[in-house]
């Protein structure tokens, strides 16, 4: 007995972990989006239900029906509760993975995902875990309530609906989920900046990570001691916010389908939301079939960029992109060492960074190749679906629910992987550290 017990400790590495908690919620939802009190009509599918379940714990905020319409309160309560899981397990499990990797604890049941996070004081998983519960409730509970004000005084709907709408919307937010109960998403609010703005401002913190909003906290007016992990992923949304909405707002500025259907003032602040949402999350204001083939090859790369480590956003982080970026500047320079904001970093992360990228563009590639061989709709659409799932962000063109049910199973794994597999991946990585008594000679081939 106690054999078993040890082997089973010895296989608990903190990917199996975490991909066996997070697929035991996906069975649990699955079984209560099933059942008749969960639907207003028929009862849903076993695809329909993974795939919402799915999306809702991965905080994607992809569908393959509509919320609003579809999911009875029940229901939506499972899909809230889903993504308030997805969101807190995802934000705890990085930070403490990052602590595993900056301090080699060597306690696999403790899980991880962000380097540097000792400079945060964190010394046990129970302060992580009540850090991590609180910052989350104050979060949501502010955005609830401003949301919850603006339904109820300025559309007048009755406070309990209100509070209900503020709540879900928050908890979505904050999730980078994209899930709402309205028909449409947020297009019949997109100019409405009392409700747009404070859902952004609960995108872009939650899609910041738990380690820097903790720093922030502890030292927002000592920039010059944040870690190099908080100053990346600040700097980076920042350039990848104004980089989307510029960007977005100018090619979609003219287009009757998008912008161009709103007076000038309401096309910023809907272009602003538009450039935000790519971060992962996933709230719409127009319909995105109609944007330009440039617009959604834009987003595809901000989507495929994502958010900051151990945050509810997706894709493969602003700090992997940040450090490929400055490993191709120091080599085009000639560097011997690769310097990022006033530090050095050290080769490991170099590799580390190159593999999750690597992996995540064979995953995308595959992923819509066989997508493309199975249905009848084009590249752009199928590549923005896949890297939309693989990046957990949710927005779609629209073609989701008419995918064949092998297709919307293959986005269902995406989302999965997509939402663990950089943070496993990385943990994994950065704790594989094998002795080694003997190096290869040296030999380069010819690159270019």
């Amino acid at each position: 007995m106690n054999g078993l017990r040890e082997r089973l400790v010895r296989m608990a590495t903190p990917g199996r972990v975490v991909v066996g908690a997070f697929g035991l919620a996906v069975a649990v939802g699955t079984l209560l989006l099933v059942l008749p009190v969960s639907t207003t009509e028929r009862r849903a599918t076993l695809m329909e239900a993974v795939f919402t379940a799915t999306s809702a714990l991965c905080v994607t905020g992809a569908v393959v029906v509509d919320t609003a319409t579809f999911w009875t309160p029940f229901g939506q309560l499972v899909i809230l509760i889903l993504m308030q899981v997805g969101a807190f397990g995802v934000m705890s499990l990085a930070t403490l993975l990052g602590l595993l990797v900056a301090r080699r604890l060597g306690l696999r049941s403790r899980l991880n995902t962000v380097e540097e996070t000792h400079g945060l004081g964190f010394g046990d998983v129970r302060r992580v875990l009540f850090g991590v519960a609180a910052t989350m409730f104050v979060i949501e509970s502010i955005i609830a309530v401003l949301l919850a004000l603006r339904w109820w005084s300025g559309y007048g709907l009755p406070i309990g609906r209100s509070l209900w709408y503020g709540v879900f919307h928050s908890v979505a937010a904050f999730a980078n989920a994209g899930f709402t109960v309205f028909p449409g998403n947020l297009v019949p609010y997109a100019t409405d900046g009392w409700i747009v703005l404070p859902i952004c401002v609960g995108v872009i913190l939650g899609g910041l990570g738990f380690p820097v909003l903790m720093e922030l906290r502890a030292r927002l007016l000592l920039p010059r001691k944040w870690t190099l992990n908080t100053v990346t992923v600040l700097v980076g949304s920042v350039v990848l916010v104004f980089v989307g909405w510029i960007v977005l707002t100018t090619l979609e500025w003219d287009n009757p389908g998008t912008l161009g259907a709103f007076v000038p003032l309401d096309r910023v602040l809907v272009g602003f939301s538009t450039g935000i949402m790519p971060r992962s999350g996933g709230f719409n204001s127009f319909d995105i079939g109609e944007m330009h083939p440039g617009s959604l090859l834009v987003t595809d790369v901000l989507m495929f960029i994502g958010a900051g480590p151990a945050g509810t956003g997706g894709g493969i982080k602003i700090t992997t992109f940040a450090v490929l970026l400055f490993v191709v500047i120091a080599e085009l320079r000639g560097n011997a060492a690769v310097n990022m904001f006033g530090k050095r970093l050290p080769r490991s992360t170099h590799r580390e960074a190159l593999t999750v990228a690597l992996l995540s563009v064979g995953l995308v590639v595959g992923s819509t190749l066989v997508i493309l061989l199975m249905s009848s709709f084009s590249l752009g659409e199928v590549l923005f679906e896949v890297i939309s799932s693989f990046a957990t962000v949710g927005l779609s063109t629209g073609i989701t629910a008419d995918l064949p049910p092998g297709a919307q199973g293959i986005l269902v794994v995406l989302m999965f992987v997509g939402r663990l597999g950089p943070v496993a991946l990385g943990s994994s990585l950065a704790l594989a550290h094998r002795a080694r008594y003997y190096e290869l000679p040296k030999e380069r081939p010819i690159i270019g």
